[in-house]
């Protein structure tokens, strides 16, 4: 929650919608007294909880006595115990005795009614009795009486009495972790892990290896690290950061090694996690091709900097079977995972269509076309996979070309097609459609969000809405539906702290789709427990976004009034107390309420932040009411110019450490429209110019790139009025902002007499290396 909020100068029309509720506390904790812990106050929400017939509670605090008899059993306690210790401070001490007093029990009980992953949780009679057939259920009763615990900071929680019956509903439960983009360190990965844990995930789908990296140590094959693991960032920034050890621009990347993969697969086992690796063929291979030119088809490519679609193949040579036998070799190896998961996806066969060898090699084999090639390829995988003794999993474009073989599962992403397909040929299927699950599109469209794609956003809600089995499969199609999988691709997302900014609390929703059943899942019961999972968060050091909570401003003025606004506030989910300031000072859970417009003189420092209960639920909002910022608009606030691009948010190439900026640009036309700028009694126009790569690889959709010719060498922004249409109503030569590695202010006076209207910014690009952007632009 590091990102700093700003005003957001929206229609109030849209943020008042949001307010349809903004309960002033947890409903649980309304229902249940201010005194007792619900047993339902658990992410994510029980299969079944049963309140006890009389009320009554169940006092624990640190000196509660804990038994665990057997190993099973003692390292279900001792997890739950370095949890509280994290998250309570509390040091209880677990032992093992015939008969037991009050307090807590784990128990690993083979007679146990309960389901493989499930588990029963009873309190009552000052007895809290956690019971399971399977160390994954222990492991999970653990879990949710933590939850329980630390649902509270009091120095003793009540726990209402009654029984909790519980068992995940699907069996695939995934997060897919992109680390070949972005290198991740194994201590950052363990930290996820065990965040996945405590939300009751239990697979990681873990992408090694793609153009821009192979990630993966392979001993047969050192090259693959050597070379492929590593890339020069594009820009000139990078070009100009010489390593003194090499005399040539330092190299940016890394892989792990066989013992830290050994260590993290261990490391998950041991949480009742499987890590599932995917190593991608035969397209997004151009890492292992620059490391081994002779898998592709006679280009000699360096380890890429661009992101989008490459056309580097690997051929389809014997030759290159045995590498790929040797990878897997050593995959199936590091992994004991059922699947591994072998990519499939975006296999732009233009180079294979230009290969004579490969052409050759179709004919002979008698294929019609480069699908059913790659469908061949899948076959060929998925024999090498079965003589390992595991199965094949792919994107979905492994339906393609051909038959699949009957034990090969689908990962459907291109939206739930695949999926649908798959199961009604009998294969087991993973959802994780794009956009509904690709958390690397923005949660919010608030302009700090940081960066990602930013042409869907994907909000709290709309994951929490996500339902993994399509209503178009009959009930023996269903049950080929595995489960529920959160894709986060980091081509946008450099940072670990960046990565858990767009994994939570986006992972606590995936949790219920995943785990509770379908009847008892509820929206709003799902915000009035997200506070105290938002307080584990911070007790465990998890840097979440607040986009969901974060109060936003939409400011609007009067012509009647010139020297005071109306100020409407709200937040994405409409839950919380709105509590605000006008002197700048942080508000506190006592502060005015906010309920309606807010009429304002300028000069006042709004400050307002959204509470349930006496807890924050994000940063503050900070906002200066004065004619400077409400003639400012930054790039995240202004409109795109046309509804069919490609909107991403980017991070500027410079500096090479530190913070830094990022912009909202549409990558097909770079232009940005200012609804009704308020252009009366503005003097002057500065516009704050940055510079980054193009480094796209746009395949098929090149043709929707627009280039403006320039009317200099350099290049110019150009602004129109009322349309973005006709001839320029000024142009602002880009050569002050060359060689600027940040941001470049372009100025240009203004005539007197202007009035309210539409301004439309583009710029003209002598080529296509460049890629100019608004940072912001100001009155």
């Amino acid at each position: 929650m590091s990102l700093r909020r700003s005003v957001f100068l929206a229609a109030a029309a849209t943020l008042l919608a949001a307010c349809a509720h903004s309960p002033d506390k947890p409903a649980a904790v309304a229902k249940a007294g201010a005194d007792s812990v619900t047993l339902d106050s658990i992410v994510p929400l029980p299969a079944r909880v049963q309140p006890a017939a009389k009320p009554a509670t169940v006092r624990v605090d640190a000196a509660t006595p804990l038994q665990a008899c057997g190993e099973p059993a003692q390292a279900a306690a001792q997890y739950f115990v370095e949890l509280l210790a994290r998250t309570r401070q509390w040091n209880l001490v677990s032992g093992c005795v015939d008969k037991p007093a009050d307090g807590i029990r784990f128990v690993l009980d083979a007679a146990a009614t309960t389901a493989d992953e499930g588990y029963s949780l009873s309190v009552q009679a000052g007895v809290i009795d956690v019971r399971a057939r399977s160390e994954a259920g222990l492991f999970y009763g653990a879990v949710s009486l933590w939850q329980l615990i630390s649902a509270r900071d009091d120095a003793a929680v009540e726990l209402q009495a009654g029984r909790i019956d519980d068992a995940p509903r699907y069996v695939w439960r995934g997060l897919m972790l992109d680390s070949a983009r972005h290198y991740q360190p194994p201590a950052f990965i363990e930290k996820l892990i065990d965040a996945m844990a405590l939300h009751k995930l239990n697979t990681l789908h873990w992408h090694l290896t793609d153009d821009q990296g192979w990630r993966i140590e392979i001993k047969k094959y050192p090259r693959l690290t050597e070379v492929g693991a590593w890339r020069v960032p594009p820009g000139p920034a990078a070009a100009k950061d010489i390593d003194a050890a090499t005399g040539k621009p330092r190299l940016y990347g890394g892989f792990y090694t066989q013992d830290e993969i050994r260590h993290l697969v261990a490391y998950a086992a041991q949480r009742h996690i499987t890590i599932v690796p995917e190593i991608d063929m035969p397209g997004h291979a151009q890492a292992a091709i620059a490391a081994y030119p002779k898998l592709g088809t006679g280009d000699k490519p360096k380890v890429s900097v661009d992101w989008g679609v490459h056309t580097y193949l690997l051929n389809v040579d014997e030759s290159t079977f045995e590498f790929i036998d040797g990878v897997l070799d050593e995959v199936v190896d590091l992994f004991p995972s059922t699947y591994i998961h072998i990519g499939g996806d975006e296999a732009a066969k233009d180079r294979w269509a230009a290969s004579k060898s490969v052409q050759a090699k179709r004919r002979k084999l008698g294929l019609a076309d480069d699908a059913a090639l790659q469908s061949w390829f899948v076959h060929r995988l998925e024999q090498s996979l079965e003589r390992h003794g595991r199965k094949l999993i792919g994107w979905d474009e492994i339906l393609e070309g051909g038959k699949l073989p009957e034990s090969a599962s689908v990962m459907s992403w291109r939206g739930t097609k695949g999926a649908i397909d798959a199961a009604r040929a009998g294969h087991d299927v993973v959802l994780s459609p794009s956009p509904d699950l690709y958390i690397n599109n923005l949660q919010s469209d608030a302009p700090d969000e940081p960066p990602g794609r930013y042409d869907a956003v994907v909000t709290l809600e709309k994951l929490y809405g996500f339902e993994p089995t399509p209503a178009e499969l009959d009930a023996q199609q269903a049950r080929h539906v595995l489960g529920a999988q959160a894709n986060l691709w980091v081509e946008h997302i450099r940072t670990t702290e960046r990565v858990e900014h767009a994994v939570f609390p986006r992972l606590a929703a995936l949790a219920e789709v995943d785990w509770s059943p379908r009847e008892r899942r509820d929206w709003n019961g799902f915000l009035q427990r997200l506070p105290a999972q938002l307080r584990r968060y911070r007790s465990l050091g998890i840097d979440y976004a607040d986009s969901a909570f974060a109060v936003r401003a939409a400011v609007q003025t009067d012509a009647q009034a010139a020297d005071a606004v109306t100020v409407t506030l709200a937040n994405q989910t409409g839950f919380g107390s709105i509590r605000y300031t006008r002197d700048g000072s942080t508000p506190q859970a006592d502060s005015p309420a906010y309920t309606a417009p807010l009429q304002l003189p300028l000069g006042t420092t709004l400050q307002a932040t959204a509470f349930a209960g006496s807890q924050a639920l994000g940063k503050p909002l900070q906002l200066s009411l004065d004619a400077s910022t409400l003639r400012r608009r930054s790039s995240g606030e202004l409109k795109p110019c046309r509804d069919n691009g490609l909107v991403l948010r980017l991070e500027d190439d410079a500096p090479l450490q530190g913070l830094r900026k990022f912009y909202s640009v549409d990558i097909f036309d770079a232009c940005w429209i200012w609804p009704q700028a308020p252009l009366a009694g503005a003097r002057e126009i500065a516009i704050d110019v940055g510079s980054i790569p193009y480094n796209f690889q746009l395949w098929h959709d090149i043709k929707h790139v627009k280039r403006r010719k320039p009317a200099t060498a350099q290049g110019e922004l150009e602004i129109r009025r009322g349309s973005c249409e006709g001839k320029p109503w000024l142009r602002l030569p880009l050569k002050p902002a060359l060689g600027n590695p940040t941001t470049t202010t372009l100025r240009a006076t203004l005539p007197e007499g202007l009035a309210a209207q539409d301004l439309c910014f583009v710029f003209t690009r002598p080529d296509t290396r460049t890629l100019w952007t608004i940072d912001a632009v100001q009155l």
